[in-house]
């Protein structure tokens, strides 16, 4: 068994993407569409985890602003010109392959940030999950009201959070 790596994600690894989003977020469906989008506006921050040949996970983080998420299932249409932040869209890994694919994969997305002069990744953390991001360096935001609207389709829990990164 080899040790699980992450590798940019291509257009074929789509259909399995979608497989593993239909079974992490049952109740947060994203149409193929939106996944193809975000691959094609930053392919380098859409990675998938591979283990043994087989995708076990996968990431997707573009260029955003700060305190604005975008809607779930809906096309970005073009990256910000001002983004002050790298958003984390999503990382699904599937439970047997745990245990460092979240940090692993944040901080190939630190790497890109400072590349680029962001000093900051954005999130909204869904379930249960805010424990595994405050141990990755994100703190919980307050939200005002518009963004309060926005979490709402995000689940109960959806908390968003940041985590500020030194530039270099």
């Amino acid at each position: 068994m080899s040790k699980p790596h992450w590798r940019p994600a291509r257009t074929t690894d789509l259909p399995a993407i979608g497989a593993i989003a239909a079974r992490i977020h049952p109740d947060l469906p994203e149409r193929p569409d939106v996944f193809a989008e975000k691959m094609r506006l930053y392919p380098d921050g859409c990675r998938v985890l591979v283990a043994d040949n087989a995708i076990a996970g996968y990431g997707l983080a573009h260029p955003w602003r700060q305190h604005r998420i975008p809607p779930l299932d809906s096309f970005l249409e073009r990256l910000p010109d001002d983004a002050d932040c790298l958003y984390v869209h999503d990382v699904a890994v599937l439970p047997d392959f745990r245990g460092g694919a979240a940090r692993d994969y944040v901080a190939t997305i630190e790497t890109l940030a400072r590349a680029s002069h962001i000093t900051a990744l954005a999130l909204v953390s869904v379930y249960a999950t805010r424990p595994l991001w405050e141990r990755l360096g994100f703190r919980p935001v307050m939200a005002d009201a518009e963004l309060r609207a926005k979490l709402a389709s995000y689940g109960d829990s959806a908390t968003y959070m940041l985590r500020d990164i030194a530039a270099t």
